[in-house]
């Protein structure tokens, strides 16, 4: 799986070319078909209207915007931070990377040996909102708040950030030297997004100083307001900004529940949705005047994570039988049924199906068999009594909690609850409010099974490895899981995944990475269910936006066509 920006795989509740461009053929578990690699109505600057207001429903009103903090690691907080905040790196739509010459000028390897040594020359007309210039000593400051060396920190991940030996300034303080005591070979996926060097100088401006605020951006648009009773958040034009001027005079994001959104979608209050696997949404999309359905593959994936720390669940023998008492297939089946796209089960944890490197090593784990799965439950102590399995007089009941207004959460609730039930498990679908589901529960591991969706980015193992990744062990505050939700890791699996980052062979790497994989599909921390369509409902007025792939967003030319 490849995943997000700040290298590490965002998570969301529900959440190729296009016409113009031609389509891609690319691999789909095996299936040849045509997909597009992005689906974004892609039009020039001129073609585009200068002016109007965009509306985008996104599904959580979130309080943290420091998306580099475990509780801001959200993909709706990424959507907003996008169009504010700097970002060293573009990936167009085949995740070839290049520099982001609105921020950096050049960036490469400078020094392969003793050490690696990579070295930034960046935009010196580069700014914050705040008048002050972007230079080496915010990329240091990052560096340092996130490696890991202060748990104070509350990071998302410390990958790669941790094998940074130092951050210097070079020539001027428009030259970033970043010197590395261990190879890294995604060094790309580093500093995206950058945040300024208050936000980084202490824990506490860490964790607390973008807690429903975002004091300081330096992107195409800037921060105007936000309205937590219409849980609004408005960004607007940024008259500062030196790079091309955007065409929208602001996006108002609009949170609500997914099922209300499409609703809004389809009355013309909003402009933009993401659909996610939802076929009546996708259907009632389709049907809407002046609408369009934009879709993708995505460098997502569905999935039901398990918490290791859970009092039943902490038993992997438990966790590998859950996971042979599903029915991925029907699950999937259920979920994708209705949307064009192929129904394949993922079985790899860090590629997509549609992606090199791509094999299956799940083994007899993804195999549904409930006579084997009722067998490792004998084995694990939880005998059947009266219809429901008991172990020292105790019950195995476990919680399926979801978002509430999610009716694709409630589907798979409900199927895994029907077939569990032929275990001898009991499964209660606990429904909590949207905008709690991550912060509340699934952050802080108040649940046994989750469902949700990671959404991925261009780089392999080193975007996922925070997922996967084992506790820290500060001395004051017992294990330290980050961004790893199921709470579930090993050193076997961290040697595993290192050696996989620290290659500079691509083709190794891929090794690396599948051995990694095996490993964590026999601890069920996270149980793949398929490659996620992303699909978008948008205006058909709108370019530049849509289901997007591995492409980078370009804010500024997003808008309504002439």
């Amino acid at each position: 799986m490849f995943a997000v920006r700040c290298a590490v795989a965002l998570v969301v509740a529900g959440a190729a070319l296009t016409a113009c461009g031609g389509q891609t053929t690319t691999r789909t578990g095996g299936v040849q078909g045509q997909v597009r690699a992005y689906d974004i109505n892609p039009q020039p600057p001129d073609a585009v209207k200068d002016g109007g207001t965009l509306r985008w429903g996104i599904n959580e009103y979130a309080s943290q915007w420091n998306l580099n903090h475990i509780d801001g690691n959200l993909a709706e907080v990424k959507k907003v931070v996008d169009a504010l905040m700097p970002a060293p790196f573009r990936s167009d739509e085949k995740a070839q990377i290049s520099v982001n010459p609105d921020y950096v000028v050049d960036a490469k390897i400078t020094q392969s040996a003793p050490k690696q040594v990579v070295t930034y020359t960046l935009n010196p007309r580069a700014k914050w909102s705040d008048g002050k210039p972007i230079t080496w000593a915010d990329y240091e400051a990052q560096w340092k708040a996130i490696n890991g060396t202060n748990p104070a920190y509350r990071v998302a991940t410390v990958t790669g950030y941790q094998d940074i030996q130092s951050v210097a300034r070079g020539k001027d303080d428009f030259q970033v030297v970043v010197t590395f005591a261990r190879p890294f070979g995604d060094w790309q996926s580093l500093f995206w997004p950058l945040y300024p060097q208050s936000t980084n100088r202490t824990p506490e401006a860490f964790n607390t100083g973008w807690l429903n605020k975002i004091p300081v951006t330096a992107g195409p648009f800037a921060f105007q307001a936000f309205d937590p009773t219409a849980k609004t958040v408005t960004i607007a034009r940024n008259d500062g900004w030196w790079g091309r001027r955007a065409k929208l005079d602001r996006i108002i994001f609009r949170a609500s529940e997914s099922d209300a959104l499409i609703g809004a979608f389809t009355n013309n209050e909003l402009d933009v949705v993401d659909v996610g696997p939802s076929a009546p949404d996708y259907a009632r999309a389709k049907a809407t005047q002046g609408g369009t359905v934009r879709q993708a593959a995505a460098p997502d994936f569905r999935h039901f994570t398990l918490n290791g720390e859970s009092e039943i669940l902490s038993d992997v023998r438990v966790r590998q039988a859950i996971a042979k008492g599903l029915n991925r297939q029907a699950i999937a089946q259920s979920d994708l049924q209705g949307l064009d796209w192929p129904i394949v089960l993922l079985n790899n944890h860090f590629f997509m199906n549609t992606q090199e490197g791509y094999q299956d090593n799940s083994g007899a784990l993804s195999t549904y068999d409930l006579a084997k799965a009722g067998q490792m439950l004998d084995a694990a102590g939880w005998v059947m009594s009266g219809g429901v399995r008991k172990k020292n007089g105790k019950e195995l009941n476990l919680r399926f909690v979801i978002p509430s207004g999610l009716q694709l959460s409630k589907a798979e609730g409900e199927l895994a609850q029907t077939m569990l039930s032929g275990l001898g498990v009991k499964l209660a679908i606990q429904s909590v409010p949207s905008d709690d589901f991550f912060v509340k529960y699934v952050i802080p591991g108040n649940y046994d099974i989750a469902p949700f969706s990671y959404i991925g980015t261009p780089f392999p193992v080193t975007s996922s490895y925070g997922q996967y990744v084992n506790a820290a062990h500060p001395p004051k505050n017992g294990k330290l899981w980050n961004a790893n939700l199921g709470r579930i890791g090993s050193p076997q699996i961290d040697e595993a995944m290192n050696r996989a980052m620290s290659e500079l062979d691509p083709k190794q790497a891929i090794v690396e990475a599948n051995a990694a994989d095996r490993l964590i599909w026999q601890q069920v921390n996270v149980l793949p269910l398929y490659q996620r369509p992303q699909t978008w409902a948008v205006r058909s007025s709108l370019a530049n936006i849509g289901a997007r792939g591995f492409y980078s967003f370009k804010y500024e030319d997003i808008g309504f066509m002439k």
